[in-house]
């Protein structure tokens, strides 16, 4: 994987909804621009330690001059980040999969779902260890990326990728299917928007209520 070191602190928002659980990223037009990012690209996104890839997607006009990354639920946990977080963004570039292997987070024995997950990877940025929520007879499973070729950081799947699932569950450090996120409350920004000043705010800035001689809520 060729590396572009040129990168951008940016402020983390909430993903669109359509976006949830699939690798995406929406960033800053002006800033994708500035770094030589367009839709399609890959990009490397990192903080406090730990990175994520993901695939960059055209923003909304609307977060133009905003210096904001729009991602979901699952990349905001991998990275150990919040809304209103800042991560480090930079472009990268991976090569396609020749095959992938995954293992289910539990014992499960699924029979010829290999073309099913490919399509539903296809496109998709990943790295060792990474969580790939699979929805299964309506309900979200947790795959984990064990193995892939050629050997690279991170490689990005094709529609020509040869899937392997492994019959043992997978062992290794656990990211879960996250809480209910912001993004899965369809409808009701202005509400979530409140409750996030309500509740985040004292918990991540109490030195704000300090200074205003207000004790935060707790």
């Amino acid at each position: 994987m060729s590396e572009n070191n040129v990168g951008e602190w940016l402020r983390v928002s909430e993903a669109l909804a359509s976006d949830v659980g699939r690798g995406i990223a929406r960033l800053d037009p002006i800033v994708a621009a500035k770094l030589g990012i367009a839709s399609g690209d890959a990009i490397e996104i990192s903080a406090k330690g730990k990175r994520a890839f993901a695939l960059c997607w055209a923003a909304h006009p609307r977060d133009s001059g905003k210096g904001s990354i729009r991602i979901d639920g699952y990349l905001r946990e991998s990275l150990g980040v919040g809304i209103d977080d800042r991560v480090y963004v930079r472009r990268v570039f991976v090569k396609p999969a020749q095959s992938i292997t995954l293992a289910p987070g539990e014992h499960l024995r699924i029979v010829g779902g290999e073309e099913y997950i490919r399509g539903i990877l296809s496109g998709r940025v990943v790295a060792r260890g990474d969580m790939v929520p699979v929805r299964i007879m309506g309900r979200p499973i947790a795959f984990y990326v064990v193995a892939f070729q050629p050997a690279a950081e991170a490689v990005i799947v094709r529609d020509d990728t040869i899937v392997k699932i492994s019959e043992t569950p997978y062992s290794g450090p656990l990211s879960g299917i996250p809480r209910i996120t912001y993004e899965d409350i369809g409808g009701l920004r202005e509400a979530i928007q409140k409750v996030r000043e309500m509740v985040e705010l004292p918990l991540r800035h109490p030195e704000l209520f300090e200074r205003l001689g207000v004790e935060a809520p707790k």
